[in-house]
């Protein structure tokens, strides 16, 4: 049995990884959305099922806004420890409410997670290692990676912090993780950015304080310089299997254009790794990642359908669902508007453009071929008022197909906005306040039609996906495809109300 990367699609960053008995556990980034640090779930380390989300209460933490793909949730690390799950992560909000290292804990992980215990070290990508009634804190600090003990209870030092190493030259080395195995200290990092020129890279102590060796074949994990599927791989972490085979787990980016562009975010890989007696592992294909390979001796042969399909008729939202920051509970409900059942999105005065909070919900382009439709009903009455799908990279770069009022007629849009270019590129008139609209997706293309009965579908327009990605607009985070309203300037008089949302990925529907 054989298994693709990547294991997680869509953007699932800086992943961690743990197990406990027969069951493992990966925590990814979230950045600005809501709820954050989503929590998978395997018993075979190719099949994943999200159980729930580290912060899934508005009160938990508050989220940085106005810096699109760049505050928020970085690098969470997940850990069990004597009957308790710990996630250690960085809430960015340059200086602003909540900033710096954080502690959570659960004793179930699909059940949910303590408030916060903020941590008295500086830096960012922290981890956790337990030994011997110690828990000792490594993260990235001025370029350099810094380690201290500290009480897992409070979240305070014990000791002196210092600086164990700062890598092999590349720049920014972070994301460190400790592991021992055979009488050695392993530090385990990544260096070059989080980019196409990322690696991870591995030193060694006999002390877990003392001087770190650097590996003489680093970096030991990069596709740097490769003419690989999957690029810019780095951000590892390592976990020993019930078999007592080891397995590693990082970010990679599957470019769909040259010039390389990414358009769905960093996803999360899956890699061999081979140890010899008093030796650095080999991970991967001799520090090279491929797309495919065996599968753990333990693995299921199961068909995980990535088909979604929700009608909002239940008393909580799916949890592949997020919003912008957290939400506003006046923007959004569950429930029946004019004898429809949906999800209810009441537009405030902010638009899509808007840095601030946004009657947004949205959930993750998993796959470079896709369909996406949703059944809108909204019975607009004022000028500016607008509600519809949007696939979504940030609040600059995003296309949009939406129902509008204009000149006391119901129209439906095509809009794509590219940085500070924002158009109206098609425009229908629509007889009706009830209409259900599709996204298709290629490597190439985001395609936009509607249709009156739910069956024949009319073409709207297209836009290119290279305006889409990280390389062109984006920073850290990758596309949504999400479902809005919005008053343009005013609060919306009229809510929204999405009655059916499907997601198809494959070869894309033809009209």
């Amino acid at each position: 049995m054989t298994y693709e990367n990547p294991i997680i699609s869509g953007m699932h960053p800086d992943p961690s990884i743990c197990r406990v008995g027969e069951d493992y556990y990966l925590v990814t980034s979230s950045f600005e959305y809501f709820p954050a640090i989503p929590i998978f779930h395997s018993r075979d380390l190719v099949h994943w099922r999200q159980i729930g989300h580290c912060i899934h209460r508005k009160d938990q933490i508050s989220l940085r806004k106005g810096f699109p793909g760049g505050t928020g949730i970085y690098a969470p690390t997940i850990r069990y420890h004597e009957g308790i799950f710990y996630v250690i992560t960085t809430n960015v909000t340059y200086g602003g409410e909540d900033d710096g290292n954080l502690i959570l804990w659960s004793k179930d992980p699909a059940q949910g997670w303590s408030d916060p215990i903020f941590v008295d070290m500086p830096g960012i990508d922290p981890s956790l290692y337990f030994e011997d009634g110690h828990a000792y804190y490594t993260g990235a600090h001025d370029n350099q990676i810094i380690f201290c003990e500290i009480d897992i209870t409070t979240g305070q030092k014990i000791g002196t912090p210092r600086y164990l190493w700062a890598g092999t030259g590349g720049n920014d080395p972070e994301g460190p993780h400790l592991y021992r195995k055979d009488g050695w200290y392993y530090l385990m990092i990544s260096e070059g950015g989080t980019e196409y020129g990322h690696m991870v890279t591995m030193a060694r102590s006999r002390t877990i304080d003392g001087t770190y060796e650097s590996c003489g074949k680093n970096p030991i994990l990069s596709n740097r310089s490769r003419s690989t599927a999957i690029k810019a791989v780095g951000h590892a972490d390592l976990v020993q299997a019930q078999d007592g085979s080891w397995w590693g787990v990082c970010l990679g980016i599957r470019p769909i254009t040259y010039p390389y562009k990414h358009n769905l975010g960093r996803e999360t890989m899956l890699f061999p790794v081979a140890w010899e007696d008093n030796a650095f592992p080999i991970m991967a294909t001799h520090g090279i990642l491929e797309e495919s390979y065996s599968a753990p001796s333990f693995a299921q042969d199961t068909d995980n359908t990535a088909d979604f399909l929700d009608d909002f008729s239940g008393d909580a939202l799916d949890l592949s669902w997020n919003f912008l920051y957290q939400p506003e509970d006046s923007l959004w409900r569950l429930g029946e508007l004019d004898g429809r059942q949906g999800l209810i999105l009441q537009g405030n005065g902010n638009p899509l453009s808007s840095t601030d909070t946004v009657a947004w919900l949205g959930r993750r382009q998993e796959h470079h071929l896709c369909n996406a439709t949703a059944t809108l009903y909204f019975p607009c009455a004022d000028p500016g008022e607008e509600a519809g799908m949007t696939i979504y990279m940030n609040n600059r770069h995003h296309y949009d197909i939406a129902l509008i009022r204009q000149n006391q007629q119901n129209y439906l849009i095509l809009r794509r906005q590219i940085g500070s270019l924002a158009s109206i590129e098609h425009m229908v008139a629509i007889p009706r306040q009830e209409i259900t609209l599709r996204l298709t997706a290629t490597k190439e293309t985001y395609s936009f039609s509607y249709s009156m009965d739910g069956t024949h579908f009319l073409s709207l327009g297209q836009g290119e996906c290279d305006y889409l990605t990280t390389e062109v607009g984006g920073r850290f985070t990758g596309n949504y495809i999400a479902l809005y309203a919005t008053g343009n300037g005013q609060p919306c008089h009229c809510p929204a109300l999405f009655s059916q949302f499907q997601y198809q990925p494959g070869k894309p529907s033809r009209q």
